[in-house]
């Protein structure tokens, strides 16, 4: 995936501001930056939901605007809470995940047989909640949603996996379980290139490779993570002084505190 110098004004507000992005394949990049920096906005560009006022974006090798992009989105796995609120609340589990082979929110409205079914049920085995394929998703809790939507993400064996914050609301214990099927994705090399959007670091799975900072629609750094997520580069996309720890491949951080 390539962002060239993408740009978005909408009202006369710019959300993005000269973005330039790359990810290669099997790359696990975080997208960090407070609320309105333009995180979100910028994965439904890079998800073909949204076109930039300026700017080239390629995804797969195609060319926004230059491609069929209802065939295009079937290779790009999203989850995402925007996207939760679209499935019915009635609508099966087993349903909501079999209907991502056609990037479709219904089963009804394409065919399915008996080998779509069984790939539905084994990338819910995958995100250990293939016991609730046959309930309807709007009777699951927060964290069996995310898992579904992961398992959704995973169905089509997509190109490209975007993930925007599928950890907010958890509570600890979810929180935990679900980072660590993230890690185990990231290990996987059957995974494809993997973005994922927080606005915490301690929401950083085990794995991840690469961080983009985004404070006001501009980049304030990208690059592998080690070398790009730092006290500074943290302090300036937040706009306050913080600490950054690492221990034992996950991140904390706090904002440091003066006394008089």
């Amino acid at each position: 995936m390539v962002l060239e110098d993408v740009r978005l004004v909408r009202d006369g507000r710019t959300i993005l501001d000269r973005v330039d992005w790359t990810v290669h394949p099997h790359e696990r990049w975080v997208v960090l930056g407070p609320n309105g920096s333009g995180k979100t906005t910028m994965l439904r560009i890079a998800s073909l939901w949204l076109h930039p006022s300026s700017g080239e974006v390629h995804v797969l090798g195609e060319r926004l605007g230059r491609c069929d992009v209802r065939t295009l989105r079937t290779r790009i796995g999203v989850a995402s809470q925007a996207f939760a609120d679209l499935l019915r609340a009635d609508v099966a589990v087993i349903d909501a995940v079999v209907s991502a082979k056609n990037a479709a929110l219904e089963t009804w409205w394409h065919q399915y047989d008996a080998d779509d079914v069984e790939r539905g049920h084994e990338v819910l085995r995958t995100m250990g909640v293939d016991h609730l394929a046959d309930r309807q998703f709007g009777t699951l809790s927060s964290g069996e949603r995310q898992r579904v939507q992961l398992a959704r993400t995973l169905y089509a064996e997509p190109g490209l996996l975007l993930l925007d914050e599928p950890t907010a609301g958890l509570d600890l214990g979810s929180r935990e379980d679900l980072l660590l099927r993230l890690g185990h994705l990231a290990d996987d090399p059957a995974t494809p290139a993997t973005v994922l959007v927080t606005h915490h670091v301690e929401e950083i799975p085990p794995g991840w490779t690469h961080a983009l900072l985004l404070r006001e629609g501009a980049v304030v750094a990208a690059g592998p993570l080690d070398e790009t997520l730092t006290p500074e580069s943290l302090s300036a996309c937040f706009g306050l002084d913080v600490h950054l720890v690492r221990d034992d491949d996950r991140w904390r951080a706090w904002a440091r505190t003066t006394t008089a």
